[in-house]
C-alpha cells in the first residue's frame, strides 16, 4: 500500500478525491463534501476537481477503491483508503 502525502499546509486547496462508484461513473469530491459530482468519464472528473480547486493537480486524489458521491460525510472514511496521485 502506497501512502499518499498530503498538499503542504500552505496550499490554499483541499484535496479532491476522484475515483468510479460501484455503477462505473466517475466521482470528484472535496474531502469534507465541500463540492462534488458525478461524471461519465475520468477525464471529466479530473477537469471538474482542477476548476473546482483553483488548477492544484498535486492535490487531486485518484482512489484504487470505489467511492460514492455524498455531500454530507465526514473524510475520515476516505483518508484511509489506498490512493495514488492523478497528476
Amino acid at each position: 500500500m502506497k501512502l499518499v502525502e498530503p498538499p503542504s499546509c500552505n496550499s490554499p486547496s483541499a484535496i479532491v478525491f476522484v475515483g468510479q462508484n460501484r455503477r462505473g461513473q466517475w466521482v470528484a469530491q472535496e474531502q469534507n463534501g465541500l463540492y462534488g459530482g458525478l461524471f461519465v468519464n475520468r477525464a471529466q472528473a479530473v477537469k471538474y476537481a482542477l476548476f473546482e480547486n483553483g488548477h492544484h493537480p498535486e492535490t487531486i486524489v485518484e482512489l484504487a477503491r470505489e467511492i460514492e458521491l455524498d455531500m454530507g460525510r465526514a473524510a475520515t472514511s476516505l483518508e484511509e483508503a489506498p490512493a495514488r496521485r492523478v497528476a
